[in-house]
């Protein structure tokens, strides 16, 4: 399974391109990146305090709530562009982020350094046990997303994929589409129109991911596919 922001939005988290909050007024992709993190991190790390902040306020959606109750039958896998922890809040145990997660710092010196975070802010200041500033535990533009091979195994496997409310332009993660097995069913399931061309093997469901997962996960309950 493939989710994007869509199913996240529904839970009233605003996505990176909404024009309030914060980045109201400055560029997205300057708070995003290693050069903005070297240009002003108090800035950067206020950015995302005002995100872990307003992930605090908000809960999972039906979508989500619904994905738990697939677990319960199928080997279920989520594979997300989210850094929110919304599918885990709801019960998903097999959560891979391709992008990071916003609930997490990780040292500025060894990656393989990450912790927690207690609440929502993350402060100047506040240091690995190796002495280094902690940054936000995401992906940023121009760094590699590292679990993308993790991601690709966990697609090649699969015998039916499931793509929630992502628009399917963001790559590498769009790619993961050419890396399933072949003609095995696909669920599109957005809002928007897909941005690829349609094929037999795929479904789309041009819907909110709060009211179109429900009734597919109970039509994939009840009749398998």
């Amino acid at each position: 399974m493939l989710t994007g922001a869509g199913i996240s939005a529904e839970s009233g988290i605003r996505t990176f391109r909404d024009g309030d909050g914060l980045w109201k007024t400055h560029h997205f992709a300057d708070l995003a990146t290693p050069d903005a993190w070297r240009r002003n991190p108090e800035l950067v790390l206020e950015f995302y305090n005002d995100r872990r902040k307003q992930l605090l306020e908000v809960e999972p959606n039906a979508a989500h709530f619904a994905l738990t109750k697939l677990e319960k039958k199928y080997d279920l896998h989520i594979v997300t562009q989210n850094v929110d922890d919304l599918h885990e809040r709801a019960g998903s145990s097999k959560v891979l982020h391709l992008h990071g997660e916003l609930r997490k710092a990780r040292s500025t010196i060894n990656p393989d350094l990450i912790y927690n975070i207690d609440g929502w802010e993350l402060k100047l200041g506040d240091k690995c046990e190796k002495g280094s500033q902690l940054r936000p535990h995401i992906v940023w533009f121009g760094e590699p997303v590292d679990d993308f091979e993790k991601a690709v195994e966990i697609v090649s496997c699969a015998d039916l994929l499931l793509v929630i409310g992502t628009s399917l332009v963001v790559y590498p993660a769009a790619g993961l589409l050419y890396h399933t097995k072949a003609n095995i069913p696909i669920y599109l399931i957005d809002p928007g129109e897909p941005k690829f061309s349609q094929t037999s093997n795929l479904t789309f469901i041009q819907d909110k991911a709060a009211s179109a997962v429900p009734k597919l996960v109970e039509q994939l309950l009840d009749k398998g596919f």
